[in-house]
């Protein structure tokens, strides 16, 4: 299942990142909506999926509570999945 979330992190945080740094400017300076009206719900349903990845995983493996927030902050933070893979979930597959 931890896979699982990875790709799911993955996909999340590429989906924000196209949200913020490509369809909102062209939303608000080429007044061209279409790029938020598309994305935004794609994201909508990637950051929604990786939420309940990472609750199965908190769940199934007994995380501890601070791991498990840390894994919902890393969803609204830019940039933050891809580093809860490398600096949580990587030290468990080294351990």
């Amino acid at each position: 299942m931890e896979k699982y979330l990875k790709i799911m992190g993955r996909l999340e945080g590429v989906s924000f990142l196209l949200l913020l740094f490509l369809a909102m400017p062209i939303k608000y300076y080429a007044a061209m909506p279409i790029g938020v009206k598309l994305l935004g719900p794609i994201h909508g349903l990637l950051f929604l999926a990786y939420c309940a990845c990472a609750s199965y995983l908190a769940i199934d493996q007994s995380w501890p509570a601070k791991k498990h927030i840390l894994a919902y902050l890393a969803a609204v933070i830019p940039l933050g999945t891809f580093f809860f893979e490398r600096s949580c979930l990587r030290k468990e597959a080294e351990v």
